[in-house]
């Protein structure tokens, strides 16, 4: 079991430098083609890789993390298929916002400002929902209130358009876990994920013809960024996930999940050559502090609920 228990953190570890590593691809990306189109390409990718894995014969009943006889019932498979399309327009509004913004703004604090949306789930889901949370985690999300001021607005109290866009993409992905976690208890998991990315290809497809002017020669010249994060970020990244959280407790899957942004800093900076004032270094340090206390499991005294 400890053994499983840590082959589960080592994949989950490796998750998070996959997709910490793609903010870099990402923002090289645009150097051939529009974002909306990455987007897409990208997505398409990801479907097609998932898609092979989720539909293959005799694959789908085993990606049920618990296969009862329930699971070919109509509602089931009406789950999984409305479970798909719901994730996948969240996944779709959240990627594309997120790579228009990525346009303005460094590698680095993308990473950063996209794993707010850890800090936003427990919020969405007390308004939501109702869940309650413990004054450790009200602490933890003024922390990340603070550490965004350090990272993002600057001496004229303003914020970029770049960081902007993703702030609003980090809320995206909020109600993307919220909706993954609402609908994979009640579907197939890995046809979720499969039909979700199918669904973001579709609507990013649609608004890069209504906004963009796509074309097959600046896709082939991002080819490399496209297939890093197509396949690898999307297809192994996800896949790695739902394998790792089956031997993973759900604190240390997220805590390990969270240091995305930490490899997205690392890469910018190796990667790309990107560079960060001791003021943004410092709303990182602020942003880290906050991703980790709200993932602390609560005691069971010394932190009331509210």
């Amino acid at each position: 079991m400890k053994n499983k228990k840590l082959l589960g953190n080592i994949l989950l570890l490796i998750t998070a430098l996959i997709w910490g590593t793609a903010f870099s691809f990402q923002r090289v990306g645009m150097e051939s083609v529009e974002p909306i189109t990455f987007c897409a390409s990208r997505m398409a990718l990801a479907a097609i890789a998932v898609g092979l894995i989720a539909f293959w014969p005799g694959k789908a009943r085993k990606s049920g993390a618990s296969a009862t006889p329930a699971d070919n019932s109509r509602q089931y498979r009406r789950n999984t298929l409305l479970g798909g399309i719901c994730c996948g327009c969240f996944l779709g509004i959240a990627s594309i916002v997120q790579q228009v913004g990525i346009v303005t703004t460094t590698a680095g604090k993308a990473g950063f400002i996209t794993a707010m949306y850890i800090l936003l789930v427990p919020i969405l889901g007390f308004v939501l929902f109702k869940r309650r949370n413990t004054w450790l985690v009200w602490f933890a999300v003024l922390l990340g209130v603070i550490g965004m001021y350090l990272l993002c607005v600057t001496k004229e109290f303003t914020l970029a358009r770049g960081d902007a866009l993703v702030c609003v993409c980090a809320l995206f992905f909020s109600g993307h876990i919220l909706c993954c976690d609402y609908f994979s208890r009640r579907g197939n998991p890995l046809r979720i994920s499969a039909i979700q990315f199918m669904t973001a290809t579709a609507l990013s497809a649609a608004i890069a013809a209504l906004m963009e002017k796509p074309s097959l020669g600046g896709i082939l010249d991002a080819w490399l960024p496209i297939l890093y994060c197509g396949i690898v970020s999307g297809g192994i990244g996800y896949t790695l996930q739902m394998v790792a959280q089956k031997y993973t407790e759900p604190t240390a899957a997220s805590l390990l999940m969270s240091m995305e942004a930490v490899f997205a800093v690392i890469a910018g900076a190796l990667l790309l050559g990107e560079r960060m004032s001791a003021k943004e270094f410092a709303g990182c340090a602020v942003m880290l502090t906050a991703i980790i206390l709200v993932q602390l499991p609560p005691r069971k005294k010394g932190f009331p609920e509210m």
